[in-house]
């Protein structure tokens, strides 16, 4: 998923940068639908960025359990290799998981694993699977099946 859409407050570092009115309302809408679609993460991970760190604040409720988090600064402005060496840490008994982060990695990451390109704009969740037995075998194989797009403006 790729943060809400966020603000650009002067004298804010890009770090630092809060959600926008728009992006406070997306986010919740999100994960609602999300859960409603039986979506709900075991574990978060991602960016520590403030806009990152915001959309999840908004989201978790929506999900029970609420699921483990991780801020890690390695997601910011990153893509695929880091989310990659990231999922490979994961327990194998985790199902699934939610990566949270930013273009333009985000909209690379989907890309690469639909195997086509993909939007990612501010807010949009998308839904991948493969069969595996742990995240090291997943991404190696690299047989990932785009189930499903969650776009905040079909959501309105």
């Amino acid at each position: 998923m790729r943060h809400a859409k966020s603000a650009w407050p002067q004298g804010l570092d890009d770090r630092s940068r809060p959600l926008n009115g728009r992006g406070r309302a997306a986010a919740p809408r999100v994960a609602a639908e999300l859960n409603s679609r039986g979506w709900t993460p075991e574990i978060v991970v991602s960016s520590d960025a403030q806009r990152t760190m915001e959309t999840w604040e908004l989201m978790k409720d929506h999900f029970s359990p609420t699921p483990q988090v991780v801020f890690d600064p390695s997601l910011y402005l990153s893509g695929y290799t880091e989310v990659v060496s990231l999922a490979i840490q994961m327990p194998d008994t985790c199902q699934s998981a939610l990566f949270l982060g930013h273009n333009p990695g985000w909209e690379l990451l989907a890309s690469q694993l639909a195997g086509d390109s993909l939007e990612m704009a501010t807010g949009v969740a998308v839904l991948f699977q493969t069969e595996s037995d742990s995240w090291k075998s997943a991404f190696a194989a690299k047989e990932w099946e785009l189930v499903s797009a969650v776009r905040p403006r079909e959501l309105e």
